[in-house]
């Protein structure tokens, strides 16, 4: 894997939504220089982040209604990328005076960006989000000095919560029970029952089922680099890889969206979804507080292995529990390679 090359022919999140206003917004992202800003009408736009005279940034300049002038001549232009005015050079305006266009839509409270240069897909789906008998808390945001990978094996670990998270995720059975792996056209599975074993301290108080539940860890992966895990919790002996889930099954789905910004840093966005509580503040609050301190804990790691992998002086070595992660590298491989093959 060349931890510097990305999939482009796909969204990504760029931010939350309201983070992105009528002032000029400077991003890296993909290693690629980008500018964003909101329109007159609220629309958003996303423009390279270089004036093609000099390079000089373009948030470095102004936002003119729906435009932006260089600040170094004068240079401006419109959310597609065309200039549309020149001052120093009278008409015409120059054929080359033009910058790159990246198509940008609002979604779950997200400004997502289309990175690649083939027509875009449909965002994805997140089944039940405007349920009104599910409940959601706030959107969180981290920046990890990592590589995106990193992330992504481990988001596909179900393991590293008995080590890395023991006041939150953590709980009997995570450290040794055997993992199940599935393969999907775009990404990859990896979950584990765990049944009869009290609940970690994350959701004990929010289950009703007694001391001790049905437990199922479902961390999924999905290209470029969606994480979705879900924590499925029964009452004891009615859970299980063959059963149907009870009515009274509580589901909490983490859903994850990972943005590679260069070689060595990533942006890290999320929220959680659950099948109850609706509205209820308090729970979210709690929530949102416990993941955003279990996702502080994985970033100190990550950013540690990070430095280590980067500067190793001797081998590294996979372990049974990076199967999965090995399987969804090889899928983003085969997709950058036949990027690649397209551009040649």
């Amino acid at each position: 894997m060349q931890s510097d090359r990305f999939i482009r022919n796909t969204w990504y999140v760029a931010g939350r939504s309201e983070d992105f206003t009528d002032r000029l917004k400077p991003l890296r992202l993909l290693d690629e220089a980008i500018v964003f800003y909101r329109k007159t009408d609220g629309t958003p736009a996303a423009l390279e982040d270089a004036c093609p005279h000099r390079k000089l940034p373009l948030s470095m300049g102004n936002l003119k209604g729906d435009t932006v002038e260089c600040g170094y001549h004068g240079l401006t232009f419109d959310c597609s990328g065309a200039c549309v005015s020149a001052p120093t050079q009278g008409d015409p305006i120059p054929k080359r005076a033009r910058v790159r266009s990246y198509p940008v839509a609002d979604r779950y409270g997200f400004l997502w960006i289309w990175m690649g240069d083939r027509e875009p897909g449909p965002i994805m789906e997140i089944p039940n989000f405007d349920n009104p008998a599910w409940g959601r808390t706030e959107r969180g945001a981290l920046d990890i000095a990592c590589n995106y990978l990193y992330v992504i094996d481990n988001l596909l670990d179900p393991s590293h919560v008995a080590w890395v998270h023991v006041t939150s995720f953590a709980g009997a059975g995570t450290d040794s029970r055997p993992l199940d792996i599935e393969e999907l056209d775009d990404g990859v599975i990896v979950s584990r029952w765990i049944m009869a074993e009290p609940a970690p301290p994350y959701y004990r108080a929010m289950l009703a089922f007694g001391d001790n539940t049905d437990r199922k860890q479902h961390y999924e992966c999905r290209l470029p680099s969606t994480a979705i895990n879900m924590s499925v919790y029964t009452r004891a002996g009615t859970g299980g890889p063959d059963a149907i889930l009870p009515d009274d099954a509580y589901l909490n789905i983490s859903y994850n969206f990972i943005t590679p910004v260069d070689a060595d840093n990533s942006l890290y966005f999320w929220f959680q979804h659950r099948n109850t509580d609706p509205g209820d503040e308090a729970i979210n609050k709690r929530m949102f507080e416990g993941a955003t301190m279990a996702f502080n804990e994985d970033k100190a790691v990550l950013e540690a292995v990070h430095e280590g992998m980067k500067n190793r002086k001797t081998p590294y070595m996979n372990l049974g529990l990076d199967a999965g992660a090995m399987r969804f590298r090889s899928k983003v491989d085969k997709v950058i390679a036949a990027e690649t093959s397209d551009e040649a």
